[in-house]
C-alpha cells in the first residue's frame, strides 16, 4: 500500500493476534487510502470478533471508517460480558470445540456441533442463518463475513475455553436439561418407560432418568456424575460471583 500513514495501537489481549513482524507496541501503518479500518485491522491479523471499540484522535468511529492520515487509532478489546443482539443466546462451535460443545450443553446452553467438518462456508451460513455465536479457534473462519456474529477461543484447554466463554458471554445456565450428544431438550423419563434401553445393572442400581425429546438418549446418575457435577458446581460459583 502506498497512501496515508496512521498511528495503530491495540490493548495487551490483542497482541498474540498480530502479524509475524509487528510490534506489540504502537505502530504506524501505511493504508492505501481506500480501504476501511476494519480492513487495515484485520491485514494486521486481529480478528473483527475480538475487536470492541474503535479510537480515531479520541472520537469513536465505525469499523467502516476510512483512515485519513496521520491519524490516531486506538482498538480496543470487546467488553465484558459481550452483549449480544437477540434472544436466546446460542453457540456454534466448530469440529475441533467437541468437548467445550459437550461441556456446554451439561449446563444447558444451546450449542449446536457436529463431529463431522461441514466446512467453513457452512458453518458461517449456519451461524447466520440460526443466529448462533461461532466460537471457533480458526482465525480465518471468523474473518468470514457471513457470520452473524464470533468469538476466537483463546486456550487449548477444555476447561479454560469454558471459563473464557462464560465469562465473554455471561449466558443463563440451566444445568443437566440439555443433551450432551445431540442438544436436545431433557424431560424426566419414568423407569418402566426406558427400561428397554438399560442394561440389567443400570435397571436394577437406579430408578431416577431423564430422556432427550430429540435423540431418545436416556441419562441417570451413573459412574460419570460425580465428575461432571464437579464441572456444573464450578461454572455455577464463577457465574455467580
Amino acid at each position: 500500500m502506498n497512501g496515508p500513514e496512521i498511528h495503530v495501537t491495540f490493548p495487551p489481549d490483542l497482541h498474540l493476534f498480530l502479524t509475524a513482524g509487528r510490534t506489540p507496541a504502537g505502530r504506524r501503518v501505511v493504508t492505501d487510502g481506500a480501504a476501511t479500518l476494519g480492513h487495515v485491522i484485520e491485514s494486521l491479523g486481529v480478528p473483527l470478533t475480538e475487536v470492541g471499540r474503535l479510537l480515531v484522535d479520541g472520537r469513536e468511529v465505525p469499523v467502516s471508517h476510512i483512515p485519513r492520515a496521520e491519524e490516531r487509532v486506538e482498538v480496543r478489546a470487546v467488553e465484558r460480558p459481550q452483549q449480544v443482539p437477540g434472544a436466546p443466546l446460542r453457540f456454534l462451535l466448530d469440529v475441533h470445540l467437541g468437548t467445550l460443545a459437550r461441556r456446554l450443553r451439561l449446563l444447558g446452553v444451546d450449542a449446536a456441533y457436529t463431529n463431522e467438518d461441514p466446512g467453513d462456508a457452512a458453518l458461517a451460513a449456519l451461524s447466520a442463518r440460526e443466529r448462533r455465536v461461532l466460537l471457533s479457534r480458526d482465525r480465518g473462519l471468523l474473518r468470514r463475513r457471513e457470520i452473524w456474529a464470533g468469538a476466537y477461543v483463546y486456550s487449548d484447554r477444555p476447561e479454560d475455553q469454558l471459563d473464557d466463554v462464560l465469562r465473554r458471554f455471561a449466558p443463563a445456565l440451566a444445568p443437566w436439561t440439555r443433551c450432551t450428544a445431540c442438544n436436545g431438550d431433557l424431560t424426566d423419563a419414568d423407569k418402566d418407560s426406558v427400561q428397554e434401553r438399560l442394561e440389567g445393572g443400570t435397571q436394577r442400581t437406579y430408578d431416577v432418568f431423564a430422556q432427550c425429546t430429540s435423540c431418545g438418549r436416556v441419562y441417570w446418575r451413573g459412574a460419570h456424575h460425580a465428575r461432571l457435577e464437579a464441572i456444573v458446581n464450578k461454572a455455577l460459583r464463577e457465574t455467580a460471583r
